[in-house]
């Protein structure tokens, strides 16, 4: 019986430390590349990724990165991102969140067609209609912002226009591309 409680004991500290690495292994605080562990706090930009990235989260990269370092210190975008929703060559600030949209819907484990999207810098106010969430108010702020603002860099700035918010930006994200 004693060895019995031994070996339960040695395989459950066997265990633990085993969890224990790999848990350090996928956190994404420690998801650091290892030229950039040395930096200075102030050097660094936190950046959080979500969607179509191998490890969804949040990372330090250094000042002056692009989304595509972000994403691959995030280990990448998945083959099921659509690389016409994210520019890589996009200059990061501090704190700025980024959504990889998928090309087919996560829901549908066998989808061969891809998700209709409509490119947002260029589609006109009927084109705008076909994007969930999106009405006829929605549209025309969309296109004046065009017009008067500047183009959208990143899919997360149509939040900047009056009538979206949280919940469109959720219904619509899937659906929003940034070039064709």
């Amino acid at each position: 019986m004693f060895k019995i409680i031994i070996i339960v004991l040695v395989v459950t500290v066997v265990g633990i430390c085993v969890f224990s690495a790999v848990d350090t292994a996928t956190d994404p605080s420690n998801q650091i590349s290892s030229s950039i562990k040395g930096s200075n706090k102030d050097d660094l930009l936190t950046v959080t990724l979500s969607g179509e990235v191998e490890t969804p989260g949040t990372y330090y990269v250094p000042v002056g990165s692009t989304l595509g370092t972000a994403i691959e210190a995030a280990g990448g975008a998945t083959s099921n991102a659509d690389k016409r929703a994210y520019i890589t060559s996009f200059a990061l600030k501090e704190g700025m969140k980024f959504y990889i949209a998928p090309l087919y819907d996560n829901g549908d484990t066998c989808a061969v067609t891809p998700i209709a999207k409509v490119n947002i810098n260029k589609a006109d106010e009927s084109e705008l209609l076909e994007v969930p969430g999106f009405g006829s108010a929605i549209a025309s702020a969309l296109t004046e912002y065009r017009q008067t603002k500047a183009t959208f860099k990143r899919i997360e700035e149509i939040k900047n226009v009056s009538g979206i918010g949280d919940a469109t930006f959720t219904k619509a994200k899937k659906h929003i591309i940034l070039v064709d």
